[in-house]
């Protein structure tokens, strides 16, 4: 839906259209498409400021997820949930235009199983680092979580980011991530569910795979070579010296790759084989 611009990057929305999902927005004067972000655990949609800056192209949507930041009253969430909420921001964010989704982490998962649930969601999918151990087991898979939120958030931020890191948060801030532990909860266990949300054959638009070469690179080497294999759809790049939080540390570049999904989409008018998918979730011949 169009909206003032917003020159200075991702702004919250002080009424969400969405009931109490939180919703921060980009807008530009002539959008080449929509970017809708999915954060990762013990995140929020603000992390994609820097990102959104660089997209000056397309508008950018994000939004705290459900059991995260502003949107803690919705409660924890499953996958499912976090689905229909991802369907229903699409809905009113871009309800014609072209859709790219960007999801970092878990978010990539939200996005990719809305992809393989509902082919014309989007026209393309960039996922960075998201896991998928349906896929490919981790050496040392996710732990199941404790029974202390707050503990596993702080224990996850460490794990993940670093002991320096999180030292360095203030008495608030680290308080911040320990009252999302209960979204961090629900968001590793899914994780941890034996049953995959959908196969890789379901996936029917084009998904760029991105990954960084620093921690557990080789594991999302590995893991990449194991998608383009398995589905003509996907494609993977490495990105060097790039660390999990790539929407912090390198924003330029990863708004050059969710610029060149797009026109690498457009140009085959979003096919492999002869098919497009449509925003209505079903295909047509290419004329």
């Amino acid at each position: 839906m169009p909206s003032t611009p917003t020159p200075s990057g991702l702004r919250y929305r002080p009424d969400s259209p969405i009931g109490a999902l939180a919703l921060a927005e980009h807008r530009v004067e002539h959008p080449r498409a929509t970017v809708v972000a999915i954060h990762g655990g013990l995140d929020r949609a603000s992390s994609f400021t820097r990102l959104s800056r660089r997209l000056d192209d397309v508008d950018v949507i994000a939004y705290d997820r459900r059991g995260y930041q502003r949107s803690r009253p919705l409660g924890p969430g499953t996958l499912d949930q976090h689905v229909a909420d991802l369907e229903r921001v699409i809905a009113w964010a871009a309800p014609t235009g072209p859709v790219i989704l960007f999801g970092h982490s878990f978010g990539g998962l939200v996005a990719m199983t809305l992809a393989a649930r509902t082919p014309g969601a989007a026209v393309v999918v960039v996922a960075f680092e998201s896991p998928l151990p349906w896929v490919l087991a981790r050496s040392s898979p996710t732990p199941v979580p404790g029974e202390n939120p707050a503990l596993e958030a702080e224990r996850f931020f460490r794990r993940v980011v670093s002991d320096s890191s999180w030292e360095r948060l203030s008495a608030s801030e680290q308080e911040s991530r320990r009252l999302d532990g209960p979204g961090l909860t629900a968001d590793l266990t899914e994780m941890t569910t034996p049953i995959a949300p959908f196969e890789l054959d379901e996936i029917r638009v084009p998904v760029r795979y991105l990954y960084g070469d620093q921690r557990s690179g080789p594991y999302y080497h590995a893991l990449a070579r194991r998608l383009e294999s398995a589905n003509r759809y996907f494609s993977a790049r490495e990105l060097a010296g790039v660390p999990h939080g790539a929407h912090l540390s390198h924003p330029d570049l990863l708004a050059d790759e969710i610029r060149d999904a797009f026109d690498h989409a457009s140009a085959a008018g979003t096919s492999v084989g002869g098919e497009a998918p449509t925003r209505e979730g079903k295909f047509h011949e290419r004329r």
